[in-house]
């Protein structure tokens, strides 16, 4: 009998928000305010949507130099530093999600990872994209170029191409990690803003192109429902109930994100 996995670092009772789309500042400030609320034995499932194309920077990523204020407004684009790692993402015609749970110290934050990355691999499997789970370990930087150039192990992919890129943040005893599953692959437009990459980026794999006979609304609402199941099975799934302090939380978590100091700290 083979030895089994560490037990789930994940909660039993999960509340559910299919939130709306939202400028980046907002979309940040609400992510980093379930991590800085977020209940015991209690995760957030979140989901969301990006009022305009919007461009986020991981929290440690260097951009002074590579992107300008100037080139993001002739683009139309919006920009946000994540409270989170990694590296550029172009948010448009995608899936956003964020989970928030409860991580003890003792705990190793790869177990959530890895935990949530399998919850999403199922419900993608459920609805009919072939994906898996990385084997790659690519060396990688907070300075490289954008997210989608190379999936890192673990990240889910088809055929050895990102379908979902996600960041990740330690908090304490709490653990943030949001990420995009692509409807479509707008990720070469990050080339348009600023300095060029050393190549040309690869094709990233979409919903689109693994599943052709849905409209783009029909996709988002299948993830998103075969995800409720997903995680109904793991455990109770109720919605989300702002606390009391939570518009306040949010309001100072938006000064936050929307400060032009943090976007260009670095």
């Amino acid at each position: 009998m083979g030895e089994s996995g560490p037990p789930s670092p994940l909660p039993r009772v999960w509340r559910w928000w299919e939130d709306g789309a939202h400028g980046g500042a907002t979309n940040m400030a609400t992510d980093q305010a379930l991590l800085a609320t977020v209940r015991a034995d209690t995760g957030t499932w979140r989901w969301y949507g990006w009022a305009q194309p919007t461009v986020s920077f991981g929290r440690n990523e260097r951009i002074v130099g590579r992107y300008s204020p100037e080139a993001l407004a002739v683009a139309g684009v919006d920009a946000v530093r994540r409270p989170t790692g990694g590296r550029a993402l172009f948010h448009w015609r995608e899936l956003t999600y964020s989970v928030t749970v409860p991580l003890p110290a003792a705990v190793p934050w790869r177990h959530a990872y890895d935990a949530i990355n399998h919850l999403l691999l199922d419900m993608l499997l459920r609805v009919g994209v072939d994906a898996r789970l990385s084997t790659q370990r690519n060396a990688r930087t907070p300075d490289g170029p954008v997210c989608f150039d190379a999936p890192a192990e673990g990240e889910i992919t088809v055929q050895e191409r990102k379908l979902v890129g996600s960041a990740v943040w330690r908090q304490g005893d709490a653990y943030l990690q949001h990420g995009s599953i692509l409807l479509h692959d707008d990720q070469p437009r990050l080339a348009t803003m600023g300095a060029p990459a050393d190549a040309p980026l690869p094709p990233a794999a979409t919903l689109a192109a693994c599943l052709p006979a849905h409209t783009d609304d029909a996709l988002r609402r299948r993830v998103i429902d075969s995800a409720r199941e997903v995680v109904a099975h793991q455990g109770t799934v109720t919605s989300f109930v702002a606390g009391d302090s939570w518009h306040d939380m949010l309001a100072l978590q938006h000064r936050h994100f929307a400060d032009h100091a943090w976007l260009w700290r670095r």
